[in-house]
């Protein structure tokens, strides 16, 4: 398959997301998308300079990182399924509202064209708050298909929600077949 893989500016996920991208990359033609956030910032957890250097190594193709460049994915079907891992509550309101004003939401509004699915694996402090009305949005959307997410530190961040991105592979499988890999909430042993 042809899998665009879009990171947002969730950086304290991109040590999980990245081995998904490259044990997928063994398998299908991964295309890189960086949100300009992820394009750009330099955090605590990595370099711009180094996410790129990483994604470019795994994929064999430098990230599309501007609306020039990804807006073609549409007209040209260049996208089997668009996974945006991880993505942040920016991105799913952007997505729910229908906003188009970067890469990554333009690259789903532009694959969108075509009926195919967008895969999303959340990772957002205010999932349980601000976005939650986002997220209920998107699923109920066609199209729209969710990685299983949970809280992460239900005591430190009670808001909190992060996919299981170990299950990425399995939710493109059911996202591909029209489905969505259930159950959508899982729950981590309690740490009360």
């Amino acid at each position: 398959m042809n899998i665009g893989f879009a990171m947002c500016g969730s950086f304290c996920t991109y040590s999980q997301v990245f081995p998904i991208m490259e044990a997928l990359s063994k398998e299908h033609n991964i295309v890189p998308i960086f949100s300009e956030c992820s394009y750009t910032t330099d955090s605590r957890f990595g370099s711009a300079v180094q996410h790129i250097k990483t994604a470019t190594e795994i994929c064999g193709v430098s990230p599309l990182h501007t609306i020039d460049q990804v807006e073609p994915i549409g007209p040209k079907k260049l996208l089997d399924i668009l996974v945006i891992a991880p993505c942040t509550g920016n991105t799913l309101a952007k997505l729910a509202h229908s906003i188009a004003d970067g890469p990554v939401t333009m690259a789903a509004k532009s694959h969108l064209r075509n009926g195919r699915p967008i895969l999303l694996a959340i990772s957002t402090n205010d999932a349980l708050a601000g976005a939650a009305e986002n997220i209920g949005k998107l699923m109920g959307r066609k199209h729209y298909y969710f990685v299983p997410f949970g809280q992460d530190d239900p005591l430190g961040k009670p808001t909190s929600i992060v996919a299981d991105f170990t299950q990425i592979p399995l939710a493109i499988e059911a996202a591909a077949a029209g489905k969505q890999l259930q159950p959508v909430i899982f729950q981590k042993k309690s740490s009360y």
